[in-house]
């Protein structure tokens, strides 16, 4: 078997938003750097919708316009209620920064490929098909060694610094036993993609929709070529009575929630279903000596408000900002890399507080009549917006609607307070939809 060694500045585990992000723009700086993808693009992934802040970071590498060739224009998100079967629009144009109205909602086998590509013409030697397999970490002043299994044989990279953008995969986390699951949002996800999904009226084209069940929640995402994302993520209790495949159990789930089924009476399947299981979860430790761990590789948090690429995007940019001081200066990178580590869990812990309380009836029934009195819906259509790095103008907003729900909860626990529409329950689904010839499932939980 053929063994091929390359030395270089960086090694970046992983071909995905955050790996390639952070590839470029540590190219750009003049640094050398390999990256190794495990498959080769396009490849399926889910997390297609994006958001405004996204923007930026895709204006910075030079792609904007790529991008927009391929993504459905994404003005906002509406959300629905299968308890009364209330919906809320969200329209980013209402957010406290509103230098950017609007996002895409994009293949993300298309999205990657192009994030990927553009890395490659920037200098970055970029392996597809390279799969790594073991790490020994240098010493302090000692090259790091990261070993890829390749259709050729064995790669072996010798870096002076390792970025782990290996997503889900969590190579770093899972070799280091820092991986912990996240006890307060333990969900799974089943997921594909239909022809033939109901579309919003013309005032909501390109919203995405996020349909509240009470033991989970639907995302329906319009792309090109009339073809709709859809997936369920739910909680432990949703999978409880599980049976059959996962196309079977994707059908049933749909079938049981009458806001969903209503659109998608007609609908035909036209990908495989695939299902995840132990969605969410954060690194207890994303860094040490020589290393840093960016995107899913670190943590992952429910996607309900589609902040998964952004906040891949986001620490693909502070990890190269953290690998190029560390070259210079390991002593200033260890910093930025605890700094780096501390906003990532931030921004999680931020979007996470609305995630793990989005069943409760008395944040339901605000996030389905929304004051502005403080500015507090604008600053969650702010957060919606992927505005996740507060400032005082935003806080403000945000400390009123936790302030009015804590409040609310108080009183609704002893049955005073205005009423509680979203303590409603649910009523009987339609149908199921048709699967098409194409509906041969993967199971890929584990």
């Amino acid at each position: 078997m053929e063994r091929t060694q390359v030395e270089t500045d960086v090694v970046v585990i992983g071909g995905g938003p955050a790996g390639s992000t952070a590839a470029t723009l540590l190219a750009r700086k003049g640094r050398s750097v390999v990256m190794l993808e495990k498959d080769s693009h396009p490849r399926f992934h889910i997390g297609e919708s994006l958001l405004p802040r996204n923007l930026d970071i895709l204006e910075q590498l030079g792609v904007l316009d790529e991008v927009c060739t391929i993504g459905v224009h994404k003005p906002g998100a509406e959300f629905v209620s299968d308890r009364t079967g209330r919906s809320q629009a969200f329209p980013f144009a209402r957010a406290l920064n509103r230098d950017r109205t609007f996002a895409w909602q994009v293949k993300r086998s298309e999205f990657d490929e192009i994030l990927f590509r553009n890395a490659a013409r920037c200098g970055v030697t970029a392996f597809e098909n390279a799969r790594a397999a073991e790490v020994v970490l240098g010493a302090p002043g000692e090259a790091t060694i990261v070993t890829a299994r390749t259709a050729d044989g064995v790669l072996e990279i010798r870096a002076r610094y390792l970025l782990d953008a290996s997503g889900r995969d969590t190579f770093m986390a899972a070799r280091s036993d820092a991986k912990v699951a996240n006890k307060y949002n333990n969900t799974a996800a089943v997921y594909g993609h239909f022809k033939q999904v109901r579309r919003l009226g013309e005032n909501k084209k390109g919203y995405i929709s996020i349909h509240l069940t009470e033991d989970g929640w639907f995302w329906l995402i319009p792309l090109q070529n009339e073809t709709v994302s859809v997936g369920f993520v739910g909680n432990q209790s949703a999978w409880k009575q599980r049976e059959g495949s996962a196309a079977d159990l994707f059908m049933a789930r749909i079938a049981r929630s009458p806001t969903v089924a209503d659109r998608m009476r007609d609908a035909e399947l036209v990908s495989e279903v695939t299902a995840t299981a132990n969605y969410s979860y954060r690194a207890n430790r994303g860094y040490g000596e020589g290393y840093l761990m960016i995107g899913d590789a670190f943590g992952f948090v429910d996607p309900m408000f589609s902040t998964g690429v952004l906040m891949a995007m986001t620490a693909g940019t502070l990890g190269a900002e953290t690998a190029d001081a560390w070259l210079d200066d390991p002593k200033r990178g260890q910093v930025l890399a605890r700094r780096t580590t501390r906003e990532l869990g931030r921004a999680m812990d931020r979007i996470g507080w609305l995630i793990y309380r989005i069943n409760d009836p008395v944040l339901r029934s605000m996030f389905f009549s929304p004051s502005n009195l403080f500015l507090m819906r604008d600053g969650i259509v702010n957060m919606l917006a992927g505005n996740l790095r507060l400032n005082l103008r935003s806080l403000v907003p945000v400390l009123a609607f936790k302030a009015a729900y804590r409040l609310l909860s108080a009183l609704h626990r002893h049955g005073a307070g205005p009423a509680m529409p979203e303590a409603v329950p649910c009523t009987a689904a339609p149908a199921m939809p048709r699967a098409s010839a194409y509906s041969k499932a993967t199971d890929q939980a584990r």
